[in-house]
């Protein structure tokens, strides 16, 4: 990214009453953010659901010495900048209708990885917490996904200890920026995750620890994800809210159940009661549900597709599936601009002519 790009798309995330979701619609009319800004200073704003007090923030806006330091904090720390403008900003984040416009990143390239999923939960773990975590991770470690979690006490640090130990990327989604890890007894974990996977935040390394940080950076922690797993959790907490959200991105949401009196899985019994959640005693439930394969789908190429006749909705999926691997209907039929029973009945299609295959969990994949 250019850093005169980044420069402006510092400045609008920072943008008093503008949210992700309209931010996202000024960049989609005007094409950059520096634009934007240049539309506001001659009123020529004009978009849907952008009023006059958004408006008004834009023309206002006069922060631009803390946009240049924290340009400079970025450029010096050798982090990347990730934009919804770039081909890296990961593909399951593009999906979710409130994801940032722009956040920072250090570690590996493990963003944009097939199989994702978080684990989240209570941060006051038991001894049952702890052992479902090792056991649940250990028995998905042949199908390498990368473990998303909150670097937070409890069930998120045990969640990237497991990780880190079967040799899995993980990634900490923070609730504050680079300048501090909090809490500070994991800055040893948070050390070791950058060669085995890395740290992720949206906020400025001048951002400090806030509650209401933590809430937020939630809806990345489920919108990375493919599946989002719940291992402990009060009748209220910050992974229920996980869960919630991951629910409106369409995501799989999956709990531990625990005993009825205990009061640390509270929130999970009750997702689960409340059909929010599919119950999760092993990790094969997670892999049945998300038509996990141990063997890469490319590799399965039958000579067969190159014969078959292709109407223009069959060649736009058929390509879209062999750029992607497996892929969800909602995802499907969201990439393609094509409504969903549109593109279920194109799918049916192409499973009759065994060009695809159906999976469990509505995914589908080419033959």
């Amino acid at each position: 990214m250019q850093s005169d790009d980044l420069y402006y798309l510092l400045a609008l995330q920072k943008v008093k009453n503008i949210g992700d979701i309209s931010a996202k619609k000024l960049l989609k009319h005007f094409g950059s953010a520096k634009a934007v800004f240049e539309a506001a200073k001659r009123n020529a704003i004009d978009v849907m659901d952008v009023g006059v007090v958004m408006i008004s923030s834009l023309k206002k806006f006069d922060d631009w010495q803390k946009v240049e330091t924290e340009l400079k904090y970025i450029e010096q720390n050798n982090i990347q900048a990730i934009s919804i403008f770039d081909e890296s900003y990961p593909y399951k984040l593009q999906h979710a209708p409130d994801g940032p416009i722009l956040f920072f990143y250090k570690g590996q390239d493990v963003l944009n990885q097939s199989k994702i999923i978080s684990i989240v939960g209570t941060r006051n773990i038991t001894s049952y917490g702890k052992r479902m975590v090792a056991e649940i991770i250990e028995d998905l470690a042949d199908y390498k996904p990368v473990i998303i979690s909150g670097l937070a006490y409890g069930v998120d640090v045990e969640a990237h200890l497991n990780a880190l130990k079967n040799d899995l990327p993980t990634v900490g989604v923070l609730g504050h920026g680079f300048q501090r890890i909090y809490p500070a007894i994991h800055r040893k974990v948070a050390d070791r995750m950058l060669d085995q996977g890395g740290l992720l935040t949206e906020f400025w390394h001048t951002d400090t620890v806030d509650r209401n940080n933590f809430l937020k950076r939630n809806r990345i922690v489920a919108g990375l994800s493919e599946a989002t797993i719940i291992i402990e959790s009060g009748a209220k907490g910050g992974s229920l809210v996980t869960a919630d959200i991951a629910n409106s991105y369409n995501r799989d949401v999956f709990a531990v159940p625990g005993r009825a009196a205990d009061i640390f899985s509270q929130g999970c019994n009750n997702l689960i009661k409340q059909n929010k959640a599919a119950l999760l005693t092993q990790a094969q439930d997670i892999i049945d549900m998300l038509g996990w394969e141990l063997m890469p789908a490319v590799t399965k190429n039958r000579q067969l597709n190159l014969f078959v006749d292709l109407t223009g909705e069959e060649q736009k999926i058929f390509d879209l599936l062999q750029d992607k691997g497996k892929m969800a209907l909602d995802d499907i039929a969201l990439d393609l601009q094509m409504p969903v029973s549109k593109t279920a009945q194109v799918l049916l299609n192409m499973e009759l002519k065994n060009i695809i295959t159906g999976l469990p969990g509505k995914f589908f994949e080419i033959l």
